[in-house]
């Protein structure tokens, strides 16, 4: 009882939120809202559909460029969108889809923090009749049978569009084992979250497989510590590590939209440890470049800000019929590829064609729109740096 009164008051202060910043036309596709819950709307709208975006931040590392393709993506097909910044805290991730409901949201495209948000989140938008797609993360029907059921049980549950997790840790656990560590530090961001569970199950994985055919060149990893989505708790977490284990050799950064990492790069090299602490993490820094030319990191996976992209297609299609909804199935699923760099140089290529222009200019994503479920898939997974080379050749 006291957790639903808090999650409607969070909810009531969103709305209250929403009603100050009204809804604001923009030409950029800037997003100011903040971690605090605070939201915002962006692009003019010339069809009446309205799209709700609830993320964990939308001005972090990740979150700015998620939030700058779904603008791109919003303004290319005259559909307004509304911000709500979470901060993966439970109650205002469940509180966030209230608040967007209650804003008159045709879909929302939803990054939780739990299965277990997803219960509330899916009855909700059943009461209200509005679709819900969840990007960066998908329900586990092992973990989660309930809420699994749930989702299938829907009729406005679209799916989700999410990585190859359990891969992705599989591989940066063998570049640092590859590269002779073999005193590595774990750090996680959010207790129970599904998608670094994942991960961590691909680092532990790849670890039992190297000890298991190296016996006498045995590699450990610790227990996760848990940084939230802070960097002054990275950079906490990353010093208490130095700390208590003085051989310590690399560190995973699981995750968390980029700010540990931020944080923790920082407290390694004020501690002067900078290129011997070798360093991986999934989410692009801004400045990953100079980061592996200066050894402040060692390797990362990333280049999946467009999983919102197709997440906020499938919304688009739903809302326009143009995606088939209903109850008796789990959903639609994408299973979006990572892109992996270990070099200044693999970095250049990714600047050149991700973050200077964009991997999908206005009439491709007026293409996409158009798909199929199939082609939409077909699209997402082939998504690479050869890809965007390719298709952008002058």
């Amino acid at each position: 009882m006291k957790k639903k009164l808090i999650a409607l008051l969070l909810a009531f202060a969103m709305v209250l939120s929403l009603a100050a910043c009204g809804s604001s036309s923009s030409s950029s596709g800037d997003s100011d809202s903040s971690a605090s819950g605070d939201s915002t709307a962006a692009t003019t709208t010339t069809t009446d559909i309205k799209i709700g975006i609830s993320i964990w931040s939308s001005t972090d590392v990740l979150g700015s460029l998620c939030a700058d393709i779904i603008n791109t993506a919003a303004d290319a097909l005259g559909v307004e969108v509304v911000f709500v910044d979470q901060g993966h805290v439970s109650e205002q991730v469940t509180a966030s889809v209230e608040t967007l409901c209650a804003a008159g949201c045709d879909a929302i495209i939803i990054c939780n923090s739990a299965d277990s948000e997803m219960t509330s989140a899916i009855n909700t938008c059943d009461e209200y009749g509005t679709y819900l797609v969840q990007f960066f993360r998908i329900i586990s029907e092992e973990d989660s049978p309930e809420v699994y059921q749930t989702a299938v049980n829907s009729n406005y549950y679209v799916g989700a569009v999410h990585e190859d997790e359990y891969g992705n840790g599989y591989t940066l656990m063998n570049l640092l084992l590859e590269n002779g560590d073999r005193n590595i530090c774990l750090e996680g961001w959010t207790v129970g979250d599904a998608t670094f569970q994942q991960r961590w199950a691909g680092y532990q994985a790849a670890l039992d497989d190297w000890n298991e055919a190296n016996p006498d060149d045995q590699a450990t990893m610790t227990d996760p510590v848990y940084a939230n989505t802070s960097s002054e708790e990275g950079a906490q977490v990353t010093t208490s590590f130095i700390n208590t284990y003085p051989d310590m050799d690399a560190l995973i950064v699981a995750g968390g939209g980029g700010d540990p990492l931020v944080g923790s790069i920082g407290a390694i090299e004020n501690l002067g440890l900078t290129g011997t602490i070798d360093v991986v993490s999934t989410d692009f820094l801004e400045d990953l470049g100079e980061q592996l030319e200066s050894g402040g990191m060692f390797a990362e996976s990333g280049g999946h800000f467009c999983d919102p992209l197709y997440a906020f297609l499938m919304a688009y299609q739903a809302v326009t019929g143009d995606l088939t909804v209903s109850s008796g199935e789990f959903g639609y699923e994408i299973e979006f590829p990572y892109v992996f760099v270990s070099s200044s140089e693999d970095y250049a290529n990714y600047e050149t064609y991700f973050v200077e222009d964009t991997p999908y200019t206005t009439d491709e994503i007026l293409e996409l729109a158009t798909y199929d479920f199939d082609a939409l898939k077909e699209a997402a997974t082939s998504l690479s740096i050869e890809d965007v080379m390719e298709r952008h050749a002058s």
